[in-house]
């Protein structure tokens, strides 16, 4: 699969706003570990090859075991996650299926996420998840493939 363009070139002040945000999200104090289990969880729902490839590589390179990445899909099943990585989670899967639920985000997820983030590590999280949706439409969108390793 060839990609159909590159946004480094075709849109490249764009990118370059994905990447500050990007830094904005690297120092909002949410834990970079947690970081990794959304994105690679927002990236498994959306079905990003390329941004699933990335985030598992990038979780273990942040010291996360085989089995957390494997079972980040099965998140509410496996044993493996903290109360406030599941909170996370949960909160990164209603935000990517918001159109799934007729009010948004519900209530109780969102109230589980803030008893476990103060306000600035919470809106971090939130821009996280944009973040990581807004780089999957982008990278589906454009048939970026995954890289041989």
């Amino acid at each position: 699969m060839q990609p159909r363009l590159s946004v480094r070139k075709s849109a490249a002040e764009g990118y370059k706003a994905m990447l500050a945000l990007e830094s904005f999200v690297f120092a909002s104090g949410v834990p970079h570990r947690t970081l990794e289990l959304v994105r690679l969880r927002v990236s498994q729902i959306n079905g990003c090859g390329f941004c699933v490839n990335m985030h598992s590589r990038d979780a273990k390179k942040a010291g996360e075991t085989d089995e957390r990445i494997w079972s980040v899909a099965a998140w509410r099943e496996a044993p493996f996650y903290s109360d406030e990585e599941r909170a996370a989670l949960a909160l990164a899967e209603a935000a990517t299926r918001i159109a799934d639920e007729p009010d948004g985000v519900p209530d109780d997820v969102w109230d589980a996420a803030a008893d476990h983030y103060d306000e600035k590590t919470l809106a971090g999280l939130v821009m996280a998840i944009a973040a990581m949706n807004a780089w999957n439409t982008i990278n589906v969108t454009l048939r970026n493939p995954v890289p041989a390793h």
